[in-house]
């Protein structure tokens, strides 16, 4: 399988991390050994849930870090850095490790997704691409998972390219869409690149080319008679739309015993059109033609319509996917939450007068407990580096929002989250293939309850800190007070 690649993206950071960098070489620390997590702090869109993503080019970036002596020029020509710092830079590659959930977990609220272990230089410098690559993907495949849910069992496809914010966007967030659900794209070159299936039909211009409606549909039909799906309302769907297509369906496709074929809809009221569409098909004997809608979808569009009673097979969502229109952005952070001193591993953290902005410190576990008679996940709970979880005894779990809340964890199994990409600069971690990750997705949100799914007003997810990681928090607060 190609990959999206073509640039070194080594320079795509944020210019503090170079000027910090240089600084940390001239005071001696650039070879510190740091730790930082990568966490966020809000879903989008108030749902219940995330779905990490981005992994993959995370990885492939990891290994791709070089500069080329034209990076070294430009900045010295910046006038900023050391001949030390630039020396330093043109033998630079990663040495550190990383740990992170795998792509297509569901992920909650200020929970490292992704741990850095490396020297401070190299942990710095990576922050950018890192935030970027899992925020993008991840807010993505989030809302590509919210929508086909929704869907009920029905296919979405991904057709936002057109309105996607540039050409990775495009790209990746038709990967990302895959992972959170979709069967597939209109975009070509992620089904070249990354195997998500790309499909289409026609556009309004195909019907207009044509003298007649007719004929734009029979033409169509004769090019493709296995995978027909004609667009019906370029005109007028019910009085020339439908019945042109029945009509080239019954001229071309019944002579050769097709029987599967498809229509799209893209304007309208799309309840009433769909349960018109399907009793006008049904009628002339086309039981077993699809009905595609489009036109500005999202889940609670979707929503609407099935509780409405239309007659939708499938959807193509655009805009309000590839964007994330009604929340688009996923607010991921980077956080030193330690550093090592004289082999020690030292905690640091964050104070803000803003709660939420207060970091949970130190070199972390994140382990999620499983129902062990139902599988259900019931909490994720974040360890000491070096703590083990002894899930044959009772541990009581805190409501993130609400400590007073509270619920006894029994009946168990605790299974660690975060898993090894790097070690020592080399990966340790072995790819899935997309549509095995999209299982696994698919897999672990089964894992969660129907309250914590729901569109509005899901359940809180329970995500709480072990004993001697909070102790180590508050007297890191009480310390600054």
């Amino acid at each position: 399988m190609r990959k999206h690649s073509g640039l070194n993206y080594t320079m795509l950071c944020d210019f503090y991390e170079l000027t910090m960098g240089n600084g940390y070489l001239k005071a001696g620390i650039g070879d510190r050994i740091t730790y930082f997590d990568l966490f966020f702090r809000t879903i989008p869109d108030n749902g219940g849930y995330a779905v990490a993503a981005g992994l993959e080019q995370a990885i492939d970036y990891i290994e791709n870090l070089h500069f080329t002596e034209e990076d070294i020029a430009y900045l010295r020509g910046r006038g900023l850095f050391c001949e030390e710092f630039l020396n330093y830079l043109r033998n630079f590659r990663f040495t550190g490790d990383i740990w992170s959930v795998p792509e297509g977990t569901p992920v909650f609220p200020r929970e490292p997704i992704l741990i850095v272990r490396a020297p401070a230089i190299q942990a710095q410098l990576i922050e950018t691409f890192l935030l970027l690559t899992i925020n993008h993907q991840t807010l993505i495949a989030t809302k590509a998972s919210r929508i086909s849910r929704v869907a009920d069992g029905r296919a979405v496809l991904e057709f936002g390219s057109r309105r996607a914010q540039g050409a990775d966007a495009a790209i990746l967030g038709a990967r990302a869409a895959y992972i959170g659900g979709c069967l597939g794209t209109a975009c070509t070159i992620s089904d070249q690149l990354y195997g998500v299936n790309a499909a289409g039909t026609m556009a309004h211009s195909w019907v207009q080319m044509f003298p007649s409606q007719y004929e734009a549909f029979r033409t169509y039909c004769e090019v493709y008679p296995n995978n027909v799906v004609l667009l019906v309302d370029t005109y007028d769907t019910l009085r020339s739309g439908i019945p042109d297509a029945i009509r080239a369906f019954n001229d071309v496709l019944k002579p050769k015993g097709i029987k599967k074929c498809g229509i799209r809809l893209d304007s309208g009221d799309l309840t009433y059109l769909t349960k018109r569409a399907r009793a006008m098909l049904d009628e002339a004997g086309w039981t077993e033609c699809r009905i595609t809608c489009s036109n500005s979808l999202d889940e609670y569009l979707i929503k609407d319509l099935l509780q409405q009673g239309a007659k939708i097979d499938s959807f193509g969502v655009g805009e309000r996917l590839i964007t994330s229109r009604s929340s688009p952005v996923f607010d991921g952070v980077y956080k030193l939450c330690a550093v090592e001193e004289d082999g020690e591993i030292v905690p640091r953290i964050k104070i803000s007068e803003n709660v939420t902005k207060v970091t949970n410190p130190h070199y972390k576990k994140l382990y999620r407990f499983y129902d062990r008679d139902s599988g259900m996940a019931q909490a994720d709970y974040i360890t000491l580096w070096n703590e083990t979880v002894d899930d044959t005894r009772e541990i009581t779990i805190y409501d993130p929002d609400a400590t007073w809340k509270q619920k006894t964890m029994t009946n168990f199994i605790a299974r660690p989250l975060l898993v090894p990409i790097f070690k020592g600069g080399k990966l340790v971690y072995e790819k899935p293939a997309l549509e095995d990750i999209q299982k696994y997705c698919r897999d672990q949100l089964a894992t969660l309850w129907p309250e914590l799914l729901r569109l509005e007003n899901p359940h809180i997810y329970y995500v709480d800190l072990s004993d001697s990681l909070l102790k180590i928090k508050n007297d890191l607060l009480n310390a600054r007070n």
